[in-house]
Order: structure tokens, then C-alpha cells, then sequence
């Protein structure tokens, strides 16, 4: 409880206007009378993770606490889907500053955390549709990311989520995914290795239920 009391003093908020903000009017009141009487079975994951975002922490960090940065966050911006042949869209140019939509995962990730929603079953058995896959932004030498999954960004400004190996052409590289030809030469200007899967069902969209078009 000292955890969650520390976050609302430092986002400035009351217990009442958090969980309101959380859409749990009783959360942070509950919870109080669950630790006081010594009820753990009072202190779910489920209040935690809602109350995590308004709380600008993970829920992990406020059930244990722990290293790390209270404040580091749990929500990432979804910056693209991830579909047949392992292409993300929208393409880069189409990219609403603000990402398509945001999510609240549960465990702390940096600021510039980018995660893209894996849709169908054309990464199967890798990916389940529903998966999203955790990026940092800051782009990565191609060179980092050979023998690695990652998230890149070709020449011709097409984007995908791909194994990446060398090619026959010095500074040139292959990209190989599990239900799709292999893409062969191309020049990487971006790239970013996967961090982290969040499996379906265990992120939460922040905001509007409405998924949002292309």
C-alpha cells in the first residue's frame, strides 16, 4: 500500500480521483482495507493493472516493488500492425504522431518503448494473432540485429517484422520469417530487435475500445 500512496503523491492525485480515473471507484479504498486485514487474496492483479497507467507505474512494481524506476511506466504506443507476410502497416509515413493507439502491459518499459499488434495467423506458431511485440525506438546498427528478430525499415520504405541475416551483397540482408518466402538484398535504414511478446489477452488498450482505422 506504501507503493501506491508514493505514485499518488507523485502524479498529484487523491485515492478516490485515481480509481475513478482507473474505472474502479472503490480500488485504492479496497485495497487499503485488504492490507490492513492482512488479505492478500484483496490485492489483485487485475485493480493493480488498472490503476498502473493513472498511477504512471507498472502493476508489477506496485505489487512488489523492487530495482527499477517507479516511474518508468507501462504503456507503449502501438505503432503498427503486423499481418501477411510479416509486413507491418500502416506504412511509416502514415504513422499518427501519437501511434494508431496505446496499451498498458505489465511490467516496466523505457518511454520509447513501440509495439506493434500481431493480426491473423501468418506468424503462427511464433505469434498468436492478438500478441504485441515490444521494441525500443532507438534505432539499431543493421549489424546489431543479424541472427535476431526485429522490427525494420527497408530502403524502399516498406517495414516488416523479420529474422534478419546477412546477404550475398556486402550491406545488403536477407529477411526470413516462419510463414513466408525469404526477402533477399535489401538495404535495412531502421531497425529495432524485439525486447519482449506480451501474449494476447495480457495487455490492455488504453482509452477507446474502438478499433481505430487504417
Amino acid at each position: 500500500m506504501a507503493r501506491v500512496e508514493s505514485r499518488l503523491q507523485s502524479v498529484g492525485l487523491s485515492a478516490h480521483a485515481a480509481s475513478i480515473a482507473a474505472k474502479k471507484p472503490d480500488a485504492i479504498r479496497n485495497l487499503k482495507r485488504a492490507v490492513k486485514n492482512g488479505d492478500r487474496r484483496g490485492v489483485t492483479t487485475e485493480t493493480l493493472a488498472a490503476l498502473a497507467p493513472v498511477l504512471k507505474t507498472s502493476a508489477a512494481w506496485l505489487l512488489e516493488g523492487g530495482l527499477g524506476d517507479p516511474g518508468a511506466g507501462s504503456q507503449a504506443k502501438v505503432v503498427g500492425r503486423i499481418g501477411a507476410g510479416a509486413e507491418i502497416l500502416p506504412e511509416y509515413e502514415q504513422i499518427p504522431e501519437d501511434g494508431l493507439y496505446e496499451i498498458n502491459v505489465p511490467f516496466s518499459i523505457p518511454s520509447d518503448t513501440v509495439a506493434f499488434e500481431v493480426e491473423g495467423e501468418s506468424m503462427w506458431p511464433r505469434y498468436d494473432s492478438g500478441d504485441v511485440v515490444i521494441c525500443w525506438q532507438q534505432n539499431e546498427d543493421a549489424e546489431n540485429v543479424v541472427g535476431r528478430e526485429a522490427a525494420v525499415r527497408t530502403r524502399d520504405g516498406r517495414r516488416y517484422l523479420k529474422r534478419v541475416r546477412r546477404g550475398a551483397v556486402p550491406g545488403t540482408y536477407d529477411l526470413e520469417s516462419h510463414n513466408a518466402a525469404p526477402i533477399r538484398g535489401v538495404e535495412i535504414v531502421w531497425a529495432a530487435a524485439i525486447q519482449a511478446v506480451v501474449r494476447a489477452g495480457q495487455w490492455q488498450r488504453i482509452g477507446s475500445q474502438t478499433r481505430p482505422k487504417l
